[in-house]
């Protein structure tokens, strides 16, 4: 396992890296590199409430549950946004919007992006700053700028994103149209509670999810799962800085992931040590950066 620990990581540890380079700070949080200084302390410790229309059959609610594991994951856009850590949900926080998103060079006011900056884009950059506002997936459908009832219009739309705006790779068809049923199932009339505080159990579940739907996938639909769940992991990695212990369980549960990916091992190994992974992360997560008071206490020492 510790030759395995050594190799693994790509996911854990690059995004990490080439976020620093883009701005470095000492804070461990990527999320910190794009959101206004005044808002990190809430901004991090606290998201807004999915607007998620229950499915409306089985087929549904599986493609509804890939779109939204894709829509979480850097390595969907590709290019110079996963190298940066970022994916869907860095500007559409559980498919809102982000009124506290800043980047250098693609931002103007908090909470707007410019989607055709040379930054992200070989092939929409225009050479003109003009950043917009983010919209709320879950927002009104008069503000919508794409029909979600046209047939294939959604698709295109995203498929476009994906390739063109952050210059990613082809996404699988069945990861594209999961895609645009997750947006689909976005709905304001969904929408209940306000910000509700990250909690690690809902990131577990997220990496659960992938690996179940992962499982019963093929190809390279199961591929971009398992790379979302080891996603997942580096996010979790991330809120357990200084708390070496977890670290390592974590970096050996990407191992493992990393490795049935390859098609080098199956499930059998993750089935016996993932229970005892979760329970030991939920035990310490009181240590973690997941906790509102030690991302207050360190945002205050960076």
């Amino acid at each position: 396992m510790d030759r395995r620990r050594a190799r693994a990581g790509a996911l854990i540890l690059a995004a990490g890296a080439a976020a620093g380079a883009a701005a470095p700070l000492a804070f461990p949080l990527r999320e910190a590199r794009w959101t206004a200084p005044s808002a990190l302390p809430r901004s991090l410790s606290y998201e807004p409430a999915e607007c998620l229309r229950p499915p409306s059959s089985v087929a549904n609610g599986r493609a509804v549950g890939i779109g939204r594991i894709a829509f979480r994951t850097p390595l969907l856009l590709g290019g110079q946004a996963a190298r940066a850590g970022m994916s869907c949900a860095t500007c559409h926080r559980n498919g809102r919007g982000n009124p506290d998103f800043v980047f250098p060079g693609l931002s103007g006011a908090p909470g707007t992006a410019d989607v055709t900056a040379s930054l992200m884009s070989s092939h929409r950059g225009d050479g003109i700053f003009n950043p917009k506002p983010i919209p709320d997936l879950a927002g009104p459908a008069e503000r919508r700028k794409i029909s979600r009832a046209a047939p294939g219009a959604l698709e295109t739309f995203i498929h476009g994103l994906v390739t063109e705006e952050f210059d990613g790779p082809e996404p699988p068809p069945e990861v594209l149209a999961a895609l645009a049923a997750y947006v689909r199932a976005l709905q304001p009339g969904s929408c209940h509670g306000r910000d509700r505080p990250i909690r690690l159990a809902e990131r577990l579940a997220e990496v659960d999810a992938a690996i179940a739907l992962a499982r019963t996938s093929d190809g390279d639909t199961s591929r971009v799962l398992l790379a979302a769940a080891r996603s997942t992991l580096g996010a979790i990695d991330e809120r357990f800085a200084g708390v070496e212990a977890d670290r390592a369980v974590l970096r050996d549960a990407d191992a493992e992931l990393g490795a049935i990916r390859l098609g080098q091992t199956g499930f059998t190994r993750w089935d016996m040590a993932w229970p005892a992974h979760r329970r030991r992360l939920r035990r310490d997560e009181h240590l973690s950066l997941y906790s509102a008071a030690k991302v207050a206490a360190a945002l205050r020492t960076r």
